[in-house]
């Protein structure tokens, strides 16, 4: 690795203040990603479940699945857990280390095309605790992800790429919400991983 790689790849903080989001953009190789994508397309039973929207009940525009040892509520929907995979901990057990944290669950999403997306939310359930860590892994397709300020509507842009990871911590719930918008342009199918810490309360 070239100097200009190490220091390209190296984990950097994308918020400016009120919460930390760190991205390492080269925590998984070229070769893992590519087989990660192919056993979890393969292997997850993926949901297409619909959810609560401004009081209206709409398609979910993307396909999830939920694993992990105790369920999961949000936008009006209850997701039972399953048990994790051999991938699925071998994926946890990199970003557990990444993030210094330890996790019990995962949400994984499949962004089939450029109109499957993420509308704007923070991961700020109860179940989540007060400073959540969040590690969210991406793999496949690139794709746009926002942070906007809650206060000052302040927004930060960063473009995920196959292979990276997002560690959100601190006040980054609290403070900041994130979404993936939809895109016209062609985009490759995309596996989002976001392993978090569910406390049974």
């Amino acid at each position: 690795m070239t100097l200009f790689e190490e220091a390209f790849s190296a984990p950097r903080q994308i918020l400016p203040r009120d919460g930390e989001a760190v991205y390492f953009q080269s925590a998984f190789s070229n070769e893992q990603s590519a087989r990660y994508l192919r056993t979890l397309t393969d292997e997850t039973p993926w949901e297409a479940r619909n959810i609560i929207l401004f009081g209206k009940e709409v398609p979910q525009p993307r396909l999830a699945c939920w694993y992990g040892d105790l369920g999961y509520s949000y936008s009006g929907i209850t997701l039972e857990p399953r048990q994790m995979t051999p991938t699925l901990v071998e994926i946890q057990q990199q970003c557990e280390l990444l993030a210094n944290a330890k996790f019990n669950s995962v949400l994984v999403n499949l962004y089939r095309h450029g109109q499957d997306s993420m509308g704007l939310h923070a991961d700020d359930e109860r179940e989540l605790g007060v400073e959540p860590v969040i590690a969210s892994v991406s793999i496949g397709g690139e794709r746009n992800f926002r942070l906007r300020h809650r206060e000052s509507k302040e927004l930060v842009q960063i473009t995920l790429g196959s292979g990276s990871v997002l560690v959100m911590s601190g006040l980054s719930q609290q403070c900041w919400m994130h979404d993936v918008p939809k895109t016209k342009r062609h985009v490759e199918p995309r596996i989002n991983l976001t392993f978090r810490l569910i406390h049974n309360i």
